[in-house]
């Protein structure tokens, strides 16, 4: 069941979002050669903290962390670690979930580190396109897959591919609800859009294949070919003004 906020409800999620959006901004000018993943986890702890928040993440089936950190070849769920530095030329993903006023906030964003190829860019890059794409086909009455086929169109256009196992989820008193939102799929498909729906749009775009595999820690998802990935993500509600991302900063 898809349930539909009020007006008072987005604006609660609104405090939610606004606190992932600083700690997404913040992190530009933290990560960087030298620091851990968990000195990238510590960091967002503080913040979450700062506001009388609690992270989405932490304790969730388990999870052992406030954030998850995906460097590289690794696509989502990445399990921060003293022990994993951060690199020249490295990508870092980092998804952030927030818990504020019952109300859940969520979004990734995917940091170039120094000096990566021209490739690699365009990876980065049109992974980002195809969030903001999806989300202009976030419209009253437009159907999901609608959305979920401008991104997996915008991706295959390029040359790259997007993930078929993980998709976004509306967002709301949980953080995972209906719908599932895969970013594949048939033009003029799927449920209508309306009024009142939240989503968490999450594009998840390989440069080689789009199959994974998950590591021995039961968490963190990798590609099957060891290319890397790219991992962008907002929170967005759709209101009488249209969509709107509750997690931009």
């Amino acid at each position: 069941m898809i349930e539909l906020k009020s007006r008072h409800q987005i604006e609660l999620m609104r405090e939610s979002g606004r606190i992932v959006a600083e700690i997404i901004d913040l992190l530009k000018y933290k990560i960087k050669p030298g620091i851990t993943s968990l000195d990238i986890d510590i960091l967002v702890e503080k913040k979450i903290r700062k506001y009388k928040a609690k992270s989405a993440f932490l304790g969730y089936n388990s999870f052992p962390a406030n954030s998850c950190v995906s460097i590289n070849e690794e696509v989502v769920h990445g399990i921060p670690s003293k022990d994993r530095y951060i690199k020249d030329g490295d990508i870092v993903s980092v998804d952030i979930g927030v818990l504020k006023n019952n109300y859940y906030g969520d979004a990734a964003y995917t940091y170039i580190v120094g000096n990566v190829s021209d490739e690699i860019k365009k990876l980065v890059r049109v992974t980002e396109e195809s969030l903001y794409l999806g989300i202009d086909q976030f419209f009253e009455n437009n159907r999901l897959y609608t959305l979920s086929n401008v991104i997996q169109r915008h991706v295959e256009d390029n040359g790259f591919s997007v993930v078929r196992e993980y998709v976004g989820h509306g967002i709301g008193t949980e953080l995972h609800e209906e719908p599932q939102i895969p970013n594949y799929g048939k033009i003029g498909t799927g449920i209508r859009l309306k009024k009142g729906m939240v989503l968490a749009i999450e594009p998840m775009v390989n440069l080689g294949k789009y199959k994974t595999k998950v590591l021995d820690d039961k968490w963190t998802v990798v590609t099957a070919d060891g290319k890397p990935s790219a991992h962008f993500e907002h929170t967005a509600a759709l209101t009488e003004n249209g969509a709107e991302i509750l997690t931009n900063g």
